[in-house]
């Protein structure tokens, strides 16, 4: 569906859990500890469908452990999560990317020897010549495997990797690896796709690229939520904001919204990043009658090795 056509945004309140007139993600009390570490405890989250909607904080706020936890690579202690209507609780990840809900990942996933291509058909579901009795007759899925090569040139060429297609997928550099799992994850025709830190070790040279990628996504129909921590992208191509700290959502709204809020500062900088430098003098140094011993005076023998 077009953006333009979409419900707006404008009447959501800015609020943690805010509702959304059509939201494609809806998840419910999520938690998840490692040992006594509360990592994720998401009340109530939402997100918008056909949106590119961007998940930040700041580093250990639980964003990516949370993205495991949606996608079915974690498990949740608590909690329920839908999407397009469907429950996703106990789903294993390759039955979630068949539903129409694929991520990719900070560090890159690519099967480093095999070539770009292979990598490329790998990612194609319900394929006939998985199927060891319909292998065997090639005319059963010759006609599909036709249908998926040529759906993995087009992509190919979309992201401008279709000179490296007979390259080992290890030879190629760590933004090709981004673009590559990008393209990768649209050979399932996703209705949402999930980045996580799309920007992290690219080269600035390709950096509009994948930009450019991301909003595409969008103008598809698609819904995009990603991580990241470069707030000029956020800002960039964001429709709307979701902000974790501490395992939680803090705030919701727009880039610009958000970037103002003062809870968005604090979780970043600090509760008290504004206060006044102290003018009182530092406490004094201990008397030298209440420090501890020196190595010097202590009695022979009781120095450390």
């Amino acid at each position: 569906m077009p953006a333009e056509t979409l419900p707006s945004l404008a009447d959501v309140p800015r609020e943690p859990g805010a509702k959304k007139p059509d939201a494609i993600l809806v998840a419910d009390g999520v938690v998840r500890r490692f040992g006594g570490l509360t990592a994720v405890n998401v009340n109530h989250v939402e997100i918008p469908r056909g949106r590119i909607t961007a998940l930040i904080g700041p580093n250990g706020a639980g964003k990516t452990t949370f993205f495991n936890l949606l996608t079915g690579f974690d498990k949740p202690d608590e909690g329920t999560w839908t999407f397009n209507g469907k429950t996703l609780g106990g789903v294993p990840a390759h039955k979630v990317a068949r539903l129409g809900m694929v991520r990719t990942f900070q560090l890159t996933k690519a099967l480093n020897r095999l070539t770009v291509m292979d990598n490329m058909l790998l990612g194609a579901t319900g394929q006939k010549g998985e199927n060891f009795f319909r292998a065997l007759i090639p005319a059963t899925w010759r006609a599909q495997e036709r249908e998926i090569t040529e759906r993995a040139e087009e992509l190919l060429v979309r992201f401008k990797l279709d000179a490296k297609r007979n390259d080992f997928a290890g030879s190629l550099s760590g933004g090709q690896r981004k673009l590559l799992e990008m393209a990768r994850a649209l050979m399932v025709r996703p209705d949402m796709v999930m980045l996580d830190e799309p920007m992290a070790g690219v080269n600035p040279a390709l950096t509009q690229s994948l930009l450019g990628h991301v909003k595409a996504l969008r103008e598809d129909g698609m819904t995009v939520l990603f991580v990241e921590h470069d707030m000029d992208m956020v800002r960039d191509i964001s429709d709307w904001v979701i902000v974790m700290g501490q395992g939680s959502v803090l705030a919701e709204g727009t880039p610009d919204e958000v970037m103002a809020d003062p809870r968005v500062i604090d979780a970043y900088l600090g509760a008290h990043h504004d206060d006044e430098p102290s003018e009182e003098p530092p406490a004094p140094v201990a008397a030298a009658a209440d420090a501890p011993e020196t190595a010097a005076e202590k009695p022979a023998g009781e120095e450390k090795a």
